[in-house]
Order: C-alpha cells, then sequence, then structure tokens
C-alpha cells in the first residue's frame, strides 16, 4: 500500500482512510440489506382467496361470524349427517318489483354436540322457488347449474355456514329444458334444501 504524503502527519492519513473504508463498507452493507429486504417483501403470502360471483349461484356471505366455518375439512371430523345439520332460509326483502332480482339468504347450523364436516358446496344445495301454496315448483338453483364447485366446512358444536344466492326471477326445469320465462306478480315462497334437511318456507311477494 502506498505510504501517504503530505504536510501533515501519517497517523492523520490513515484514520481518513480508514473512515473513509468504514463508510464505504456501511453502505455497501445498507444496500445489500435493503435488496433482502425487497425480496422478502415480494415473495411473502398475503391476501385471503377471492370467490367468484355468479348469478344464480350460491356463493358464501361475507361479514365476520357470517361464515365462522373453516373452509377444509379435518382429518379426524365424522361427516354432518342430515340429523346434525338444520337449515334456514331467509329473504332479503319482503316485496321486489317485477324485473328486480330477488336475493335469498342460507344458513346451515351444526346442531350436534360435536364437530362435523360436509360439502356445502351449491351442486349440493338446492333453493327452489314455489307457489305460495306449495303446488307448483317454478325454479330451482340446480336446474340449470347442477355441477358446482365442492365446498367442504368443518362446522363445530352451534357454528353456521351463511350463503348468498340471487334469483333471476325467471322459472326453471330439471336439466334446464323448456324456455325460461319470468315468473308474473305474485306472492310466493322460497325452501333451502341440503341433502335430506330442509328449511321451512319463507314467503314473499313479487308486484
Amino acid at each position: 500500500m502506498l505510504e501517504p504524503t503530505g504536510p501533515l502527519p501519517p497517523e492523520i492519513y490513515w484514520r481518513r482512510r480508514v473512515f473513509a473504508i468504514g463508510i464505504l463498507v456501511l453502505a455497501l452493507a445498507l444496500v445489500i440489506w435493503l435488496v433482502v429486504m425487497v425480496a422478502r417483501g415480494g415473495t411473502s403470502p398475503g391476501g385471503a382467496a377471492a370467490t367468484s360471483t355468479t348469478t344464480e349461484s350460491n356463493q358464501p356471505a361475507g361479514g365476520p361470524g357470517a361464515s365462522a366455518a373453516s373452509s377444509s375439512a379435518e382429518s379426524d371430523v365424522a361427516p354432518c349427517s342430515d340429523q346434525s345439520l338444520a337449515v334456514k332460509v331467509s329473504v332479503g326483502q319482503p316485496t321486489y318489483r317485477k324485473g328486480e332480482q330477488p336475493v335469498f339468504g342460507i344458513v346451515i347450523t351444526n346442531i350436534s354436540a360435536a364437530p362435523c364436516s360436509r360439502d356445502m358446496g351449491s351442486g349440493m344445495q338446492q333453493i327452489s322457488v314455489q307457489t305460495l301454496d306449495g303446488t307448483r315448483r317454478l325454479w330451482n338453483s340446480v336446474d340449470c347449474y347442477p355441477d358446482g364447485q365442492p365446498d367442504i366446512r368443518t362446522l363445530e358444536r352451534g357454528q353456521q355456514a351463511a350463503f348468498t344466492v340471487t334469483w333471476s326471477g325467471s322459472t326453471s326445469q330439471p336439466s334446464c329444458a323448456g324456455e325460461r320465462v319470468p315468473v308474473p306478480a305474485g306472492a310466493y315462497a322460497v325452501l333451502a334444501q341440503l341433502g335430506g334437511v330442509r328449511s321451512t318456507a319463507e314467503p314473499f311477494n313479487i308486484g
């Protein structure tokens, strides 16, 4: 290494060189740290999985506690039998104007004493609209959309899974046969079913 020269004592120049080298080392370490932090930030997992929304297709209802069940069943949890579940259906509003799309809510509750799991996908649920006296079936959610995505939920005792479905307001037949036409103004009832478990009918109006 070259011997420092100048009017000052050599110790002064050596100290300046050591100080300058120290600054360079610190700057290099700071750059390396920033690169590592940026790399970690780009690969970190984040964000909840989005759920697709389709007319006349079930979707999990939002909000804390609305869908308290886990999205996948644990291997040591028994399947939910029909006797261990209760199904309730609700209507977004008591009366819809003709041309509006009614929104129905479905809540499935584990009424047994132990946790259990069940596929609650839209293909397993059936939501149907019928005349108020129950003599004529007008629409069913699986007529035209029979193959929904699986949605296995694990429910603790007393826990609920909530879903919503939007109805186009048109009739349907099994296998989506025939022409779909808007239902006329009148009083109707909606029911929900999962396996052999059915809800009570909930009335609503279109007018």
